[in-house]
């Protein structure tokens, strides 16, 4: 016993750690049956009551795939001809003949679509500089612009899509480009197809609007606060104030268990400015908590609050945290001019770069004609006040004018970094997307067949156990028990390791699940033929146990390192359901190697140390 101590430890540890990492996935099943049970109101009560607890609990359970929780995966395209077909200048028909072999060629081939653009003017003893670039400019280096460029329109597209999915409201949402043009969108939950379509098809939205005067928007948040803290409203907007204090509604204010009383005192006196914490250092500006997000988009929605705000004021979120505190993301809240001042279309370039000058990152800005004019009037009538940048209804940069803008050519600082300023620039350049982006594949799985493949997946796994272990008891005897009894942490183990790394089971990663159940048995099988040949030769129980496990390692090694590097190229060349059965397989070898070598071997030498009768059939 005292051998295997150590191992006991490792065991032991394991199994607590791997139930550690199980619990949230256990506090999200019981949460989700209790809201299903309760309805209307109670339901409510019962979200805005444990919302944090539900969040936490989603935040590190076992994810499901669409295919077993239902949802809409979208395979979206760049259409990079027509990107190609934009950038040209002075296009004629023989252009135009050669782009329509362009887009007819990358239907059916795999190559490069620079490359065939490429060949196909070389076909015609044509120079790309006759309609890309300076007339300075060779043929390679033409093609290396139209490839950044063409790289540059996907980063673009994939910066819009995540906004337009996050201002959707979709939890849990996966965005990832795969190959050179394509994006896959999936969208756990969303059954609107035509709702879906619009919003990931659709123009990107850039304006710039006005920041409101400080002073009218601390006026406003204090009646807003006042009238739900049930105080007499001050008559600032001109509306029926005598009816509007007469309620006081504190429903969206939840205070957490662990709040001090002068916490509950604030969020009684304050409601408004509970949830929504004024900036020390920029006034008319708030910070509001993640988990409070929706709490604040409730309040402005009511009929009564929209009475309180002017008309021509709206809130906006930034479009990421601005800052951690307390352990959680702060967003910032803008309150800006409903009517934009200019919008992105006239923007013709934006590039982000280090100012030399002060070593910080900035994003310098071109605009057209059009709108350099409109740029320096609002400029020169707005200096040091703040202009939003906003993409889909989401402030990605609120700076500051310091001077009129002359030229249209601005220059954007205040980022953290370059990546920062890399992100705005992609944004601006957003407003004028310049490669369309469609839809080729689209595929919904209802919630009810989700949960159908969920069923029929928890029958197959709890079938192929059943049949397992009651093979391995009826050939192996007492010693196919004690491998049933490892099986069981093998499952528990590949769980556990799916909820650490936030793993996605799908219905193939049970399938993957299924064949390590096998794989951990095999092993077993071949260590206990081995074992039964040893102990013919007339060795003892321990010196054939010892020479079993020793004999049969190698080729359990080997098998086993054939299969998961089969899970590696799977992985790696695979995508959605593949990935999944891939990675489950890949978790599940490793799992069944613990389980099988070191498991069962520690129980078989305590059995052996004690002199328990161990029969292997």
């Amino acid at each position: 016993m005292k051998k295997e101590r150590g191992k006991i430890i490792i065991i032991i540890a394991s199994i607590l750690i791997a139930l550690y990492l199980l619990y949230p996935t256990y506090k999200d099943y019981n949460f989700t049956k209790q809201l299903i049970s309760l309805a209307g109101e109670d339901s409510v009560k019962y979200l805005e009551q444990n919302e944090h607890a539900i969040r936490e609990a989603r935040m590190k359970r076992i994810k499901l795939g669409l295919d077993l929780q239902g949802g809409m995966r979208v395979v979206l395209e760049v259409n990079i001809p027509k990107l190609l077909e934009d950038l040209a200048k002075n296009k004629d028909e023989i252009f135009n003949t050669i782009i329509n072999e362009v887009h007819a060629e990358t239907k059916v081939s795999d190559q490069p679509i620079t490359g065939i653009l490429l060949r196909k003017f070389e076909e015609r003893g044509i120079r790309l500089s006759r309609y890309y670039g300076s007339i300075r400019d060779n043929n390679e280096e033409i093609i290396s612009k139209l490839d950044e460029e063409a790289v540059n329109a996907i980063d673009r597209a994939v910066e819009v899509v995540r906004n337009r999915v996050d201002q959707y409201g979709v939890s849990e949402p996966t965005i990832q480009k795969q190959a050179a043009t394509r994006i896959i969108v999936e969208l756990p939950g969303v059954s609107k197809e035509s709702e879906v379509r619009q919003l990931l098809q659709g123009t990107a939205l850039l304006e710039f609007k006005l920041l409101k005067e400080p002073e009218i928007v601390n006026r406003v948040t204090e009646t807003i606060d006042k009238y739900l803290a049930g105080k007499q409203v001050v008559d600032t907007l001109g509306q029926d104030t005598a009816k509007l204090s007469a309620v006081k509604d504190t429903n969206d204010i939840t205070i957490p268990e662990t709040a001090t009383q002068a916490d509950a005192d604030a969020a009684k006196e304050h409601p408004f400015f509970f949830l929504a914490r004024p900036d020390p250092q920029i006034q008319g500006e708030f910070f509001v908590a993640e988990e409070n997000r929706e709490k604040v988009n409730r309040m402005f929605k009511r009929p009564e609050i929209k009475k309180l705000i002017p008309t021509d004021m709206i809130f906006l979120w930034s479009a990421k945290h601005s800052i951690i505190a307390e352990g959680k993301k702060w967003y910032k809240l803008y309150p800006v001019k409903k009517e934009a001042e200019l919008t992105g279309g006239v923007i013709v370039n934006a590039r982000a770069t280090i100012d030399p000058n002060y070593n910080t990152p900035v994003v310098n800005m071109e605009m057209n004609t059009e709108g350099a004019r409109d740029w320096a009037r609002i400029t020169g009538a707005n200096i040091q006040k703040r202009i939003a940048i906003v993409l889909d209804n989401s402030v990605f940069s609120a700076p500051v004018v310091r001077q009129k803008i002359i030229g249209g050519n601005s220059q954007i600082e205040g980022m953290d970094n370059i990546e920062e300023a890399r992100l705005l620039e992609i944004v601006l350049k957003a407003g004028a997307l310049p490669a369309p982006v469609e839809i080729i594949q689209q595929q919904t799985v209802g919630p009810s067949l989700g949960q159908d493949s969920i069923n029929k997946g928890i029958d197959s796994s709890l079938l192929a156990f059943a049949l397992t272990v009651l093979f391995m008891i009826i050939y192996y005897s007492k010693a196919g028990s004690i491998a049933d009894f490892a099986l069981m942490f093998n499952v528990v183990f590949v769980l556990a390791v799916l909820a650490a790394f936030q793993g996605t089971l799908t219905l193939p990663g049970i399938a993957g699940m299924i064949l390590t159940m096998a794989i951990a048995v095999d092993s077993n099988v071949l260590i206990f033929e081995r074992i039964r040949e040893e102990a013919v030769t007339g060795k003892t129980l321990r010196a054939a146990i010892d020479a079993g496990y020793s004999k049969a390692w190698t080729a359990i090694f080997d098998s086993n390192l054939t299969t998961f590097f089969t899970g590696v190229i799977l992985y790696n060349f695979g995508s959605g359901p593949i990935q999944g059965f891939a990675l489950t397989l890949m978790i599940g070898i490793a799992a069944s190697l613990f389980s099988a070598i070191v498991i069962t071997r520690v129980i078989f030498n305590i059995m052996t140390e004690r002199n328990s009768n161990i029969s292997f059939g």
